[in-house]
């Protein structure tokens, strides 16, 4: 079932899948073939009868997923007119098929944060049913450094975990969150060493494994529907921002400075004042 996966490495063991996204020597970024893979892994997932619980981690020491390869994406500053609207458009598509395939998976997903997630890694992290961290890793949201809303999954899901306080502090500054700090807020379930994540991870997939499937999926049906609540109330509306963004001299700004390493200069911080957005 698995074998034309390409970026994505998955063994089936005692009822539970263990997913490993594998392009570590691109801190496990998302090309085009990874995003397409890990939107479609979790309907595949649902669909294998021995599959029960599902984990996912990063291949390597440095990288859960450092989300949206840039560098890769900038094939986009060649394209004009409807072409660049219609990438937009599969790039928004995308990004609501991964949050959404996650929610609406029947089975409980749980994530192994082993290293840095950033963008749509972040997503994957965020949006499994429990998520265990290593201390050393680190979370940024990564949008708003680039000149995008923050709207793959954050405004839908971040409030009911860390409260609104936090939320806005950490998505505004995009500052990273290490390993303590995320599970002093709530933003994880749980914190362990490096050492121990793995197993740690394991053991609790076994353990939910051999428990009443029925109620663990039906558990986790009730508490996604504040989630979808989200989706209406937020997450479709801060995607929306989020594209309209990829028109703005900001986001040009944001991502030449990333891709070279600079210190951006966004337009609009140095424009008469602009409209917000309503």
């Amino acid at each position: 079932m698995y074998e034309n996966y390409e970026r994505l490495i998955v063994s089936v063991e005692d009822g539970v899948a263990l997913v490993t996204i594998n392009r570590p020597e691109k801190m496990n970024s998302m090309d085009a073939r990874l995003s397409r893979e890990i939107r479609e892994i979790w309907r595949d997932l649902d669909a294998d009868p021995d599959v029960r619980i599902s984990v996912v981690t990063g291949a390597g020491d440095r990288a859960f997923s450092a989300g949206g390869d840039l560098k890769e994406g900038q094939h986009r500053e060649t394209l004009t007119g409807d072409d660049y609207f219609l990438s937009v458009m599969e790039d928004m598509q995308g990004a609501s098929d991964l949050v959404y395939n996650m929610v609406n998976s029947v089975k409980p997903i749980i994530s192994a944060i082993n290293g840095v997630a950033v963008g749509a890694g972040l997503v994957v992290a965020m949006m499994a049913d429990i998520s265990i961290m290593a201390e050393e890793a680190r979370l940024i949201d990564g949008h708003t450094p680039i000149g995008l809303t923050a709207g793959d999954h954050s405004t839908m899901i971040w409030p009911l975990l860390c409260g609104m306080a936090k939320a806005k502090y950490y998505l505004l500054t995009s500052d990273p969150i290490d390993g303590k700090e995320a599970e002093r807020i709530g933003l994880v379930s749980r914190v362990v060493s490096r050492a121990e994540l793995m197993s740690t991870t394991m053991e609790l997939a076994k353990r939910l494994a051999a428990g009443p499937q029925h109620a663990l999926r039906m558990t986790k049906r009730s508490l996604n529907q504040w989630l979808r609540l989200g989706g209406v109330v937020s997450f479709d509306y801060s995607l929306s921002l989020e594209m309209l963004n990829y028109f703005s001299g900001d986001y040009k700004a944001g991502v030449q400075a990333f891709v070279n390493k600079e210190k951006p200069v966004f337009p609009s911080a140095s424009s008469p004042a602009a409209p917000a957005a309503e």
